[in-house]
């Protein structure tokens, strides 16, 4: 277990590599990947990359099981004092309590493990335990041999889901997993869910029948020992307790000396065996590690379809679009914004409508286009999404002010009418002025722009005061402007709808980053 540099610095990395991955959107397997990921950090934080840096720490033990047991009772018993709260309310344990021998307190006080829990002396007898989530327990017990802490946690089956997250993560911790069940329970589904993880991850492992009457010990053993060879992991070390008056009352009492003396021996051993303690943590960590051949890639593969999911969400957005903006254009080719009351304006220029009025028609006539196009846009995003299922886990876009569409394509409408009258003023003073005023020139050009071959008269009338030069080079200018503002208007709206899919940061880097990092840790472990 002695540390190298570069099979520590390639866990690290992969460590990186996993916290990066976001699983946001609500796709089949993905609460099941999120938890996956959420157990690997555990594993890589409070477990692997602490005992890589230092394997000489004392080894850890953790008592889990599911409620009521008796895990608190029987840490109680093999230190020999009340260190951990036992009782009838259920769940006991909702503050979890390590106690190790007062030489190795260093090694927990800090966040060399668990980094994510703060720390805090146990209570004394009497004292109310601290109220605050995510705090540990601290107990030194001179009991214990130096070189070994024993971590009561919470149940795994709590009707707390925080309680049954924290002792998920204790699991992950530890270089020993103590697993207890009893006589009436040892074949629930919690109790062989732990077995199964410990036999997957090649954790050192120990398992304690609590609570079995003198009766029916010698079958019950036997019982038990058979569907652990069936499932194999007919090596793992068994401990039986019987049931004592001390097991009764909530467990407040301790169990006999003699009743826990082989486990309190197996464990001593563990500690101050240097063969055996080599042994214990070489076995689990590198259990953890072989574990992360299938684990990343699986982690890989839910990054690889979050995107997936994020291409296609982003390319119907991008099909909407580009449909929108095709609409547009035919529409300004065909010349429909002169009409209703664009082209009454337009019919009584300059006589009985002035510039301002056919200017202020066309630019409300542009408005109305543009907004009508990205309502389509968005009508059609809709469609397509509902047979997404990852659209549900994409946040809505939210604008400042609470402005909408038909605000957001007003504001670049009306920049196009400024452009355009700066454009006619350009046109009109080059041209040596006439009779006609720049608003003129300027409603003119709109028509012609916007009217499509209806529009005719409008560009006569400038070759009238401008030239037929003149008209040429304005009304290209024109075209350009127009064509630059439906697609700044349209791909604002695009961007917009964008934006919370790039947010969701679901690139393949991702995917490819995680295998990488894998690889390299991979290559090194086989050379270690």
């Amino acid at each position: 277990m002695e540390a190298r540099t570069e099979l520590l610095d390639a866990l690290v990395t992969l460590r990186e590599r996993v916290a990066a991955v976001r699983l946001a959107l609500p796709l089949p397997g993905a609460e099941r990947a999120r938890q996956s990921r959420a157990e690997l950090l555990a594993q890589l934080d409070d477990y692997l990359v602490p005992r890589l840096r230092a394997p000489e720490a004392p080894l850890l033990a953790v008592v889990g099981g599911s409620t009521g047991v008796g895990k608190s009772t029987l840490v109680n018993s093999l230190i020999g004092r009340r260190v951990s709260e036992a009782g009838v309310l259920r769940p006991t344990t909702r503050t979890p309590v390590l106690v190790c021998h007062p030489d190795d307190r260093a090694w927990f006080a800090d966040a060399r493990v668990l980094p994510g829990l703060a720390r805090a002396a146990a209570p004394q007898d009497g004292d109310e335990p601290p109220a605050e989530a995510g705090t540990l327990l601290l107990e030194c017990s001179r009991s214990l041999p130096a070189g070994l802490a024993l971590l009561d946690a919470p149940d795994v089956d709590s009707l707390v889901a925080a309680n049954r997250d924290l002792a998920a993560e204790l699991l992950c911790a530890a270089d020993v997993w103590i697993l207890v069940t009893t006589a009436t329970r040892y074949a629930d589904a919690v109790p062989w869910h732990l077995l199964r993880a410990a036999k997957e991850y090649d954790v050192t492992l120990a398992t304690v029948l609590d609570r079995v009457p003198h009766q029916i010990a010698v079958d019950v053993a036997r019982q038990y020992a058979a569907l652990l060879e069936r499932a194999g992991l007919g090596d793992v070390p068994r401990f039986t307790i019987p049931e004592l008056p001390e097991s009764a009352g909530g467990g407040r009492g301790l169990l006999p000396g003699t009743a826990v003396e082989p486990l309190r021996a197996w464990l001593a051993h563990r500690a101050q065996d240097a063969s055996a303690r080599g042994r214990a943590a070489y076995r689990t960590a590198w259990g953890a590690l072989d574990s992360l051949r299938t684990r990343v890639p699986e982690l890989a593969a839910a990054s690889a379809a979050e995107h997936a999911a994020a291409v296609r969400l982003a390319q119907h957005v991008e099909d909407a679009y580009d449909a929108a903006g095709e609409r547009v254009r035919r529409q300004l080719t065909r010349g429909e914004l002169l009409a209703g009351d664009a082209v009454a304006h337009w019919r009584g220029f300059p006589t009985d409508s002035s510039g301002d009025e056919l200017l202020d028609a066309c630019a409300e006539g542009l408005s109305a286009l543009l907004a009508g196009a990205v309502g389509g846009a968005e009508e059609q995003i809709a469609r397509a999404w509902r047979a997404e299922p990852g659209a549900g886990g994409v946040p809505v876009a939210v604008t400042e002010g609470g402005a909408t569409a038909a605000d957001r394509t007003g504001l670049v409408v009306r920049h196009w009418r400024r452009c355009l009258e700066e454009l006619a003023d350009e046109a009109f003073r080059a041209a040596g002025g006439g009779s006609c005023t720049v608003e003129e020139v300027a409603a003119l050009l709109a028509a012609a722009l916007l009217g499509g071959a209806r529009a005719q008269a409008a560009e006569e009338a400038l070759h009238r005061i401008i030239g037929v030069p003149g008209t040429i080079r304005l009304r290209e200018r024109g075209a350009r402007l127009l064509d630059t503002s439906v697609h700044r208007a349209l791909r604002g709206e695009r961007e917009r709808r964008l934006a919370p899919l790039e947010e969701l940061d679901a690139g393949p880097e991702q995917q490819v980053e995680l295998i990488a990092a894998l690889s390299v840790l991979q290559k090194e472990q086989k050379e270690r």
